[in-house]
């Protein structure tokens, strides 16, 4: 056992957090910052930044998910990070005290609170029983731990050193401005002689004029350090035997179970958001994973989850789309009006297959989609001032790299290019582009203005979107699949903002 989001760990090398380059076209990077949000002490990306390749890897994850939607699992999971998050506190603390026999007292601390964790979780999960290979490989892990010899020996000298600790007792003397601190030796309790001799006077319950201290103060102050000071000097075999017991286990935690510990955030972040879609009625399924030469796919109720999660937020409702490609069905052509949520499809579509890839479920009722080794996107950049090139220039570029890159497995994503050259010159080209994806037998969809593509080819299929049919300027936001009709509705959007010749013409002083 060694990582509960991979079957076989990858290298650090592949783990670099090195966000993909089709993040900030599909959202991605908006999706994943809301994800990890406070999880920041695990430093979750790079695990979103990583594609799997391979089929038994996303089953392995999806049946992990499985195991974790399971409540119990997931409270005991979530019981368990907040111990060892408590348990790192209490090690930084440690770290900042400048008394060493407080630092230790918080370094013996932390390590209660890892004993306690780990045997918690151990007795949890083996009666959770959790299903999945991940999960069973870290129980029978988790178990073989917790019965070790190294563990047991390190809980038995911890209760040794706080049983020894709880034996010291000591009185202080406080006379003329100083103090003198004693082995406690059975000296009277005087707090019951007063109480005793004042017992008369008392007529009613009286005030209680204590402080209460809701939270441990982080540092002694310096009376406090000299008497502990003192109470080591009178008690060298206890402290003595704390300063040893956390000299030698000054690395306590097993690589494993650290490792366990971060890596399954990445589960229940994932799940904590995907709540509150599935809060809002929106469905969230896990997919069927298509590879090779099978490219049926489809995907029903799909919708984008960054845009989702800004319309939950604002109490708006969620427009979902369906699609699918069968047979030699390749190229979805989305064309249709300006502001009808193609891009959105387009993005959706992105996001789906992403996230199916690093082994999540996704936003839709159900789903088949497919393993890719590539993905890529293009989607309007502005231009740059420092590659030089004009924006067609730029488009040619970016279009020649995914061309000369994109195998038969990979998926493209392009979104309204050559909206900065001619009509003709755009057909021209897109034809060309077309043709050269659709040789490489890639899967994708491509958002255009440009009606002919969508029945360039028996691999393309054409999707429009669509406005309320007596009221053009209304978008439905649906994506269908029907024959592009070229209407673009752009005359119904003007006279909407009041922007046609007319309008403007009569807003123009004389």
């Amino acid at each position: 056992m060694t990582s509960i989001l991979f079957p076989v760990s990858p290298s650090a090398e592949v783990l670099a957090d090195r966000q993909p380059d089709c993040f900030s076209d599909l959202n991605l990077d908006q999706i994943v910052a809301a994800i990890i949000a406070g999880k920041e002490e695990y430093n979750l990306k790079p695990f979103f930044h990583l594609a799997l390749i391979d089929h038994e890897g996303i089953l392995y994850r999806q049946n992990v998910f499985a195991d974790i939607e399971n409540t119990q699992v997931l409270e005991n999971v979530r019981r368990f990070a907040t111990r060892m998050h408590d348990m790192r506190a209490h090690v930084a603390q440690s770290e900042k005290m400048r008394n060493t026999y407080e630092a230790e007292a918080w370094f013996l601390e932390a390590i209660a609170m890892y004993c306690e964790a780990v045997r918690e979780l151990a007795t949890q999960l083996d009666a959770a029983a959790p299903q999945s290979i991940g999960f069973e490989r870290f129980r029978q892990y988790l178990l073989r731990y917790v019965g070790s010899s190294a563990f047991r020996a390190l809980v038995a000298e911890k209760e040794q050193v706080e049983s020894q600790l709880a034996g010291v007792r000591y009185s202080i003397l406080v006379q003329n401005g100083g103090f003198s601190v004693l082995r406690y030796d059975n000296e009277a309790d005087y707090g019951a002689v007063i109480d005793e001799t004042f017992e008369k006077f008392k007529r009613s319950a009286a005030t209680d004029y204590l402080v209460t201290f809701k939270e441990r103060s982080p540092e002694m102050n310096h009376i406090e350090a000299q008497i502990l000071i003192f109470v080591a000097k009178l008690f060298p075999d206890e402290l003595g035997h704390l300063n040893r017991f956390c000299k030698r286990h000054r690395v306590y935690v097993d690589d494993v179970i650290a490792r366990f510990d971060r890596e399954v955030q990445f589960y229940v972040s994932y799940l904590e958001y995907i709540d509150k879609l599935r809060g809002a009625g929106l469905s969230v399924c896990y997919p069927v994973i298509a590879q090779g030469s099978d490219k049926c796919i489809f995907g029903n109720n799909i919708f984008d989850m960054a845009l989702a999660h800004k319309l939950i937020g604002a109490q708006s409702s969620v427009v979902c789309n369906d699609f699918s490609l069968d047979g030699e069905e390749r190229m979805i052509v989305v064309t249709g009006p300006n502001q009808g949520g193609k891009t959105t499809f387009a993005r959706t579509f992105g996001q789906v297959h992403y996230l199916a890839a690093i082994g999540c479920p996704i936003a839709g009722s159900d789903a088949r989609l497919y393993l890719f080794d590539n993905l890529f996107t293009h989607f309007e950049r502005e231009e740059s001032i420092e590659n030089l090139r004009g924006k067609l220039e730029d488009d040619l570029h970016r279009l020649h790299e995914i061309i000369e890159t994109a195998t038969p497995a990979s998926i493209v994503i392009l979104n309204e290019i050559f909206t900065s050259t001619t009509i003709h010159d755009a057909v021209f080209l897109s034809r060309h582009v077309m043709e050269q994806l659709l040789s490489h037998d890639v899967l994708g969809v491509w958002v255009t203005f440009i009606d002919e593509l969508s029945s360039l080819s028996p691999k393309t299929v054409s999707m429009v979107s669509t406005v309320v049919p007596d009221q053009p300027a209304m978008r439905t936001f649906k994506v269908v699949r029907r024959v592009a009709d070229g209407l673009a509705y752009a005359l119904a959007i003007a006279e909407k903002y009041h922007v046609t010749y007319n309008a403007l013409l009569e807003r123009i002083p004389s």
